[in-house]
């Protein structure tokens, strides 16, 4: 058996032991510590994109505000159905996104799926935590006269490396509280932007044609798209949702979790883009210079949902990866992956220069992501009938040890689909991935054993 866990019973702990603040393990998960309402909201707060606003920015002139909110409604529904599909796995089960990945991938073929998850958490981790550390530096500026923005990303960024080390009890509290705080500067800004802009408004906006083809379906694509990492690592966060939520009432959790910051950012994008003719509605509000509430609201907004984000999104799929490969335990996995965003020098990142290359990497990794998520489906609907054997998911030298190739080709097609049908590439990619996975793992000799 492998020792990577604790292997007395499979490595969990007890149905009625308490969990403390940073025990985390790949075993199996047996204190569950998230009920409906908690789950709702960490999702909530985990999920605000900064990037949602620039979405919705770049449907002005193509759909109209109805078709729109539609594109976003739908977005986040395909979006709880996949989350549903993929974390069912982690639900039943206590297992991760690493662990779950064995049986379609084996033990050493997972290095892709978590080198596709980690790598990008990581240089968004600094990314995000850059753009942060820029809004509290600007709030501090206007308020205080003192401007550092290098002492506030290094402040920033050790905050939020305290904060992951709680593991998911302080995910738990910080998503639940930080909630309130997103969602009431959401409806703020939302009416500042109505009530500044209205006027402004072409008055078309509901009653142009737009479209309800192939630029709608791509534009439920781009909501769809800045949660499609979530989708792939969901058994990392569905493993510590309580037991007894059916699949349909958690597909209504994950899309009303995420469908209210989801469209207000996409609305709010959509409506200042369509006054003022500027895609960032940041930087709109950064200019207005009269309206010092909104201007603080909007900066402070930004800081905080960077801290909820990442402490979800970007810490935990690396954390677990360097859990995985090196066998480390969580609170200093949490504290290296903190670490390693220092190394991704986000202020380069962030220059007009480095745009070209930040939009391939985007672009490149986003390929896999359709295909992984279509392989995990077929393998544990389609081939595993929902049931998974823990005792050989444990064990290094059993029926998934070595790589599975039949996953690693299957992605290879349904990543060259995605990179060559740029628009609905995750879509597009899903049948071809899934097809010549299955086929591959029941026609091809090579393949029988990792069907155990």
């Amino acid at each position: 058996m492998n020792t990577d866990v604790n292997t007395a019973n499979l490595g969990g702990q007890s149905a009625a032991a308490s969990k403390a603040p940073g025990e985390e393990s790949l075993a199996p998960q047996k204190t569950r510590i998230m009920g409906r309402l908690s789950y709702l909201l960490a999702w909530f707060g985990g999920c605000v994109a900064i990037g949602t606003f620039t979405m919705g920015s770049s449907v002005v002139g193509t759909l109209n505000l109805l078709q729109a909110t539609l594109a976003i409604a739908i977005g986040c529904f395909v979006i709880g159905i996949a989350l549903v599909l993929n974390g069912a796995a982690g639900y039943k089960y206590g297992i991760p996104f690493m662990v779950q990945a064995r049986s379609a991938f084996g033990f050493g073929g997972t290095r892709l799926p978590g080198l596709v998850r980690a790598v990008p958490a990581i240089v968004w981790y600094g990314f995000q935590s850059w753009i942060g550390a820029g809004a509290l530096n600007m709030v501090s500026a206007t308020l205080f006269g003192f401007d550092n923005l290098v002492f506030f990303f290094i402040a920033f960024q050790f905050l939020q490396i305290a904060l992951s080390v709680m593991g998911f009890q302080g995910i738990k509290w910080l998503e639940n509280v930080g909630s309130a705080f997103i969602l009431a500067s959401l409806v703020y800004m939302f009416y500042s932007t109505v009530q500044r802009y209205g006027g402004e408004l072409s008055s078309n906006l509901l009653t142009m044609q737009g479209s309800w083809g192939l630029p709608f379906w791509s534009a439920t694509m781009l909501f769809l798209g800045i949660y499609s990492t979530m989708i792939l690592n969901v058994s990392d966060y569905s493993r510590e949702h309580k037991h007894g939520t059916s699949p349909g009432l958690l597909t209504t959790i994950y899309s009303m979790s995420i469908l209210p910051c989801t469209l207000f950012m996409g609305l709010i994008g959509y409506m200042v883009s369509e006054a003022t003719g500027v895609a960032d509605p940041i930087q709109v509000f950064a200019n207005a210079v009269d309206n010092t509430p909104l201007l603080m609201t909007t900066l402070l907004f930004i800081a905080f949902a960077q801290v909820t984000t990442n402490v979800l999104n970007n810490v935990v799929p690396p954390t677990y990866v360097l859990m995985d490969v090196f066998k480390m335990k969580f609170r200093p996995a949490t504290i290296v992956v903190g670490l390693l965003a220092f190394a991704t020098f986000p202020w380069k990142l962030v220059s007009a220069d480095s745009a070209a290359g930040l939009q391939v990497f985007v672009q490149t990794y986003s390929a896999f992501l359709g295909p992984i998520f279509a392989i995990l489906v077929v393998d544990y609907y389609l081939l595993r009938k929902r049931t998974l054997n823990l005792e050989h998911l444990y064990d290094a030298q059993g029926p998934y040890r070595g790589v599975n190739y039949a996953a690693l080709i299957a992605t290879a097609i349904g990543a060259i689909v995605a990179l060559n049908v740029a628009t609905v590439s995750w879509y597009a990619s899903l049948i071809p991935a899934g097809l010549s996975y299955y086929l591959l793992m029941m026609y091809w000799a090579p393949c029988q054993r990792f069907r155990q």
